[in-house]
């Protein structure tokens, strides 16, 4: 494999794991005067997590397989829930269960829907 790829992986995990880091602390103090500076933060962390994943897939050449939809399923969901805690601050064990569910299913994808060169599932 290409360097590339290491370099898109290394992208990809790590703002996964920041960005999560980031959604659980405005769960932990949804402080207003946070709201914007955590806005900022997810949305910086959401799109180089987006840049990672789409530059495995442009690396790679595996075209567009139907097992991204769901990481973007999740992409979505989990860049939402950092500003949900500012919203509506009495749902936060709600959105703690379904921050969690989202990154399980992210990750299980990832191991269930292994594909080859072509992009075709094993």
């Amino acid at each position: 494999m290409p360097m590339k790829v290491q370099i898109y992986q290394i992208l990809h995990v790590v703002s996964m794991v920041f960005l999560t880091s980031v959604v659980f602390q405005s769960f932990a103090n949804p402080d207003p005067k946070n709201k914007k500076r955590t806005g900022m933060i997810t949305g910086i962390l959401a799109t180089l997590m987006l840049i990672g994943g789409f530059g495995l897939l442009a690396v790679m050449k595996i075209g567009f397989p139907g097992w991204i939809l769901i990481k973007l399923a999740c992409w979505f969901g989990l860049a939402g829930m950092g500003g949900m805690a500012y919203r509506k601050p009495e749902k936060i064990p709600l959105f703690t269960a379904i921050t969690i569910l989202l990154v399980v299913i992210a990750i299980a994808t990832v191991y269930f829907f292994r594909y080859t060169a072509s992009g075709s599932l094993e």
